[in-house]
């Protein structure tokens, strides 16, 4: 029996918000702009560090981040990690690979399109500081 796969654990919702905000490059900044007026950077930074998060925000959050809400409550590093060692590292089956010897899309244009969502976010982040600094400017 493998603990890694079988013992029942707890996800932590916070840290699987992170690791898919990390992994599409995402800075808590702009996740915090795409949720609303009311989040900032240390909010989202305090929401990384729960637990569990309700249901609504989870909602909000796969819908900016583009996921599943299952892939934020049900992701398991542990058995993702025991996953990968047991299927594919030192393996000799290849899976699909080796009955289609073909890949359905190019991975090259995947990331491109990671890049340019990411790009779009940056520049509306960009544009939301500049209208904070003509308010600020404006207040004088």
């Amino acid at each position: 029996m493998n603990t890694a796969t079988d013992a029942p654990k707890n996800i932590h919702h916070g840290r699987n918000i992170k690791r898919f905000r990390e992994m599409l490059g995402l800075k808590q900044e702009a996740l915090a702009i795409e949720l609303g007026d009311e989040w900032s950077q240390r909010r989202v930074s305090l929401l990384e560090a729960k637990e569990t998060i309700e249901d609504d925000i989870l909602a909000q959050i796969a819908v900016i981040l583009k996921v599943p809400v299952e892939a934020i409550k049900n992701f398991d590093e542990e058995k993702a990690i025991y996953n990968i060692q047991n299927n594919y590292e030192g393996s000799h089956n290849q899976g699909p690979l080796n009955n289609y010897g073909t890949i359905n899309f190019n991975p090259i244009d995947k990331l491109v399109e990671l890049f340019e969502e990411n790009k779009k976010l940056y520049e509306r982040l960009l544009a939301s500081e500049r209208e904070k600094v003509e308010v600020l400017k404006n207040r004088n």
